[in-house]
């Protein structure tokens, strides 16, 4: 990969960005300890999390690693040791989730848990390497051998939730490594054959011709056969989510590392040309890429979020050449426009980046900072600033720098 120099205008402000997440980030290590915010900010800031039967702060949702993951990369890119220390303080409570199966009905596992591999990485505690096979093994037992798939959502086997059972999302290819990793770990090819599966069946029934992705399809459990395509989060059933799409460019290219021969290094390049065909002039996505952004429509900076890291990681893998620098370069205008107009002022409470989206179709968490729009906001900082590489890409630039911190 050519490695296309960020200019000084980028350079500046990416260095002064990454500083104000990280002291804006101290702030929340300080305030909130072992606990846990909602999904998204509230009013522009994040309040303790709070879910039915559950004490406030608890560990519970899909959300709750992204904040785990953002205290072990500020530990990473810093070496402060009040970053180690909140990111330890989280792991009984991801350990108890495990242990009692705590809101686990679900594939976003490897969210959950791709921190505990960091922080093996990172501190070489076997307790860390347990707890993600542990999760790698919750994940496996949602593979549906008949056809083929990972459900994303709802109790395996479930016959009076009609609504999920046999569906998947674009999602999930970010949470496929998890599988993959563990096969590496233990030796059980079981799970990187369930990943590879499900990776097959969603190039086939979500990856659409023009390199745009449905959000969702529901699949016959028995059969295989593809019943319908529907979404949660998009505009309609044919248009083009957002944030699924970045899952998608960047979900296919960590695949890509442990499956090359699955064509998913293709793929990703086919969806990323069609988000950046779609692209407002800022870089700045707009929350379902089929609506037309110079009509104002909402902006979702988490999706640029995403999708930055996405390039990123397929400008690494792709050989040297033009295609993979102007992924690069894109990435870094897309990361400027997000540094220059979505980074949030500091103050107690606040996030990271402003003007991300949760769910517009729902009217749940819109134009308020989320938990993954800030860490992966931070990991491109930190690609860019620090040459930094993906958890599930085989190694870290920086695991060991500040392991005795």
């Amino acid at each position: 990969m050519i490695n296309t120099p960020v200019n000084a205008i980028q350079s500046r402000l990416f260095q002064d960005a990454q500083a104000a997440a990280l002291d804006q980030l101290e702030r929340h290590a300080v305030g909130y300890g072992a606990d846990f915010p909602d999904d998204t900010a509230t009013d522009g800031v994040y309040r303790p999390r709070r879910a039915p039967g559950f004490p406030e702060g608890a560990n519970v949702g899909w959300t709750t690693g992204f904040w785990t993951g953002m205290g072990w990369l500020a530990h990473e890119l810093s070496g402060r040791s009040v970053f180690r220390q909140w990111a330890q303080s989280h792991h009984p409570s991801f350990a108890s989730r495990v242990a009692l199966h705590t809101d686990l009905d679900h594939h976003d596992l490897g969210f959950l848990y791709g921190p505990s591999v960091a922080a093996f990485g990172i501190t070489g505690e076997g307790r860390h390497r347990e707890l993600a096979l542990g999760a790698a093994q919750v994940l496996a037992r949602r593979f549906l051998p008949a056809a083929g798939v990972i459900q994303a959502w709802g109790r395996i086997g479930d016959r009076s939730d009609q609504r999920d059972q046999g569906r998947i999302i674009i999602d999930t290819l970010m949470n496929l490594p998890l599988l993959h990793w563990a096969s590496a770990q233990t030796g059980d090819a079981r799970y990187g054959d369930a990943a590879r599966s499900h990776l097959a069946r969603t190039l086939a029934l979500l990856l659409r011709p023009d390199g745009s992705s449905a959000h969702s399809c529901h699949i016959d459990l028995h059969t295989g056969e593809a019943l319908r395509i529907s979404t949660v989060q998009g505009h309609g059933s044919d248009s083009c989510w957002a944030r699924g799409q970045a899952w998608g460019v960047y979900g296919l290219a960590l695949n890509h590392r442990h499956a090359p021969e699955q064509g998913a290094l293709d793929a990703a390049c086919r969806m990323a040309d069609h988000l950046l065909a779609h692209l407002p002039e800022d870089g700045v996505c707009q929350w379902d890429l089929a609506l037309d952004w110079r009509g104002g429509e909402q902006r979702d900076s988490s999706a640029s979020a995403i999708a930055v890291c996405g390039l990123l990681e397929l400008a690494e893998q792709l050989p040297p050449g033009a295609h993979s620098r102007h992924y690069r370069e894109t990435a870094l205008h897309m990361l400027q426009g997000l540094a220059a107009g979505c980074a949030a002022p500091p103050g107690p409470g606040r996030g990271l980046l402003l003007h991300g989206v949760y769910s517009f179709p729902e009217g749940r968490g819109v134009d308020e900072a989320n938990l993954w729009g800030d860490y992966y906001y931070l990991e491109a900082l930190a690609r860019v600033n620090a040459g930094w590489r993906s958890y599930w890409s085989g190694g870290m630039a920086a695991q060991s720098r500040h392991a005795a911190a």
